[in-house]
């Protein structure tokens, strides 16, 4: 099992900045990618920034040039640097572990954690 704790959540205004985290514990194998990912409400949840521990990253076009996806691989956090948020950010936010081993994948999820942009 994979325990992810979320952060940095809140209520920010538009052209304002967030960091969340997540940080995992629990038995983590070391080939792992960790992301984030939201759901807005009556919306599928969507991809937002995946980051792997070999250090590869993957934004949303949406976001690519707003936000920043990190790591530290050394406590199993990874980080979401939101810059220039837009009212269209606002979403339940949820941080994502995944691994394959062998064959079997695994995919854990953290409990999300809310932000939201005025105008």
């Amino acid at each position: 099992q994979v325990q992810l704790v979320e952060s940095g959540g809140g209520l920010v205004q538009a052209g304002g900045s967030l960091r969340l985290s997540c940080a995992a514990s629990g038995s983590i194998f070391s080939n792992n990618a960790m992301g984030w990912y939201r759901q807005a409400p009556g919306k599928q949840r969507e991809l937002v920034a995946v980051s792997t521990s070999r250090g590869g990253t993957n934004l949303a076009d949406s976001v690519k040039g707003r936000f920043t996806i990190s790591r530290d691989n050394a406590k199993n956090t990874v980080f979401l640097q939101m810059n220039s948020l837009k009212p269209e950010d606002t979403a339940v936010y949820y941080c994502n572990y995944h691994d394959r081993i062998m064959s079997l994948e695994r995919d854990y999820w953290g409990q999300g954690t809310q932000v939201t942009v005025s105008s």
